[in-house]
């Protein structure tokens, strides 16, 4: 009995010493929190997608109490957030570039077809590890929907076999980039009308035999462009949207219709 409650005896004064040193090292280790980050961090929406370039809001918090970083990073904000982040920091107020999601495939099910009848989990990422996927094409759009989970708008929906953005509804936060197992989802600025909706990098002739929507290299859209916004690389156009002026003439020159002049899948 006695050895029972010397054990407990001890373990109660361990105990005592552990919370009396963990209390100490928390004032001593304490990092000061700079009196204006909760006030900064109210004004964020809290999405924490990181198309601010850091580590979530908290981050992007910080980095603006620290000083030197622009208030206009939060995409999704909009430019709400960056006048409240003015107002809040006493700085200019800067405008926000509006992005959104473009979805680089036009392969439905009227332009490529299945290689095989996939049977498994509902995920674009398991269905990849089983031969690239169901579809013909390896590049092209899986049509099991993880950017449609992942988006927190509900901006992207399952149409015809593929994936389709919203653009009223995307924020352009860029986390349904991150979800695409293919790579074949980025974010442009909301005021361009053209894209090029297509990754496959393979030569025209495999591109064609797997859709029939698919950039074949042929560089008659880099040809028609007057601005030099469009080259081939590996195969496929690439436009570089600091010199496209949306003219159109790319998406008239491209002949299997892999070059859309509007941004809006549905």
């Amino acid at each position: 009995m006695s050895a029972i409650i010397f054990a407990v005896v001890s373990v109660t004064i361990i105990g005592i010493i552990c919370a009396v040193m963990l209390a100490f090292a928390s004032k001593v280790m304490a990092v000061e929190e700079n009196e204006r980050f909760p006030e900064v961090r109210n004004c964020l929406p809290g999405a924490n997608c990181g198309a601010c370039g850091f580590a979530g809001c908290d981050g992007y918090a910080h980095a603006l109490v620290e000083g030197g970083t622009k208030t206009n990073l939060c995409v999704p904000g909009a430019d709400g957030v960056s006048k409240k982040l003015s107002e809040v920091l006493g700085v200019a107020f800067e405008d926000v570039v509006e992005k959104v999601a473009v979805i680089h495939c036009h392969g439905d099910c009227k332009a490529t077809s299945d290689k095989l009848e996939y049977r498994g989990i509902e995920s674009c990422r398991a269905a990849k590890l089983l031969y690239g996927g169901k579809g013909t094409c390896t590049f092209g759009c899986l049509g099991l929907g993880d950017c449609a989970k992942a988006c927190p708008n509900g901006a992207i929906c399952l149409e015809n076999g593929i994936a389709h953005v919203n653009p009223r509804l995307c924020t352009g936060c860029g986390i349904c980039a991150t979800a695409c197992p293919n790579g074949l989802i980025t974010t442009v600025p909301a005021t361009v009308k053209t894209a090029v909706y297509c990754g496959n990098t393979d030569k025209g002739a495999l591109t064609r035999q797997a859709c029939s929507r698919g950039c074949i290299g042929c560089k008659k859209c880099e040809k028609a462009c007057p601005a030099g916004a469009i080259t081939v690389v590996d195969n496929l156009a690439h436009i570089d949207y600091a010199k496209c002026t949306s003219c159109g003439l790319c998406a008239e020159a491209c002949v299997t219709g892999s070059i859309s002049s509007r941004i809006s899948q549905i």
